[in-house]
């Protein structure tokens, strides 16, 4: 069975081919099943995939807001860092697992500088997150 932390390289992995080709339910299916992503790992995958494709406008425009125009990233970082933003917006996993595991997957997936770049801009959303909970 495959562990979270798989579940989330297979799911790093479809948005980032979901970039170039769309993707039908029997190619994810399929993709999983190789990936040895079954029963609850793979209905976490799908809830994961689905949930970041489902909230793509307001990921995307949180963003926005940690990058600097001129920062050009890369489709696998920005792969990590929308599941990342998805996780913080939508699940109740802690900000500091979810942080380690997209440094994490950007150790084993992106270039040698992306997982400072990915952990900077996850800690500053965090903060933000933090403090506008804490503003009354």
């Amino acid at each position: 069975m495959a562990t979270r932390h798989q579940v989330r390289q297979a799911v790093v992995a479809l948005l980032y081919a979901q970039e170039f080709n769309a993707q039908s339910e029997a190619s994810i299916a399929e993709f999983l099943e190789q990936k040895k992503v079954r029963n609850k790992q793979k209905a976490f995958a799908v809830e994961l995939f689905s949930g970041v494709n489902a909230n793509l406008a307001q990921i995307d425009s949180k963003l926005t807001l940690f990058l600097k125009e001129e920062h050009k990233i890369g489709q696998v970082e920005r792969a990590i860092l929308r599941l990342s933003v998805f996780e913080f917006l939508h699940t109740n996993t802690d900000k500091a697992i979810i942080i380690n595991e997209a440094v994490e997957l950007a150790k084993e997936l992106a270039s040698e500088n992306s997982p400072k770049f990915i952990n900077a801009v996850l800690d500053a959303l965090s903060a933000s997150l933090k403090n506008a909970k804490e503003t009354p």
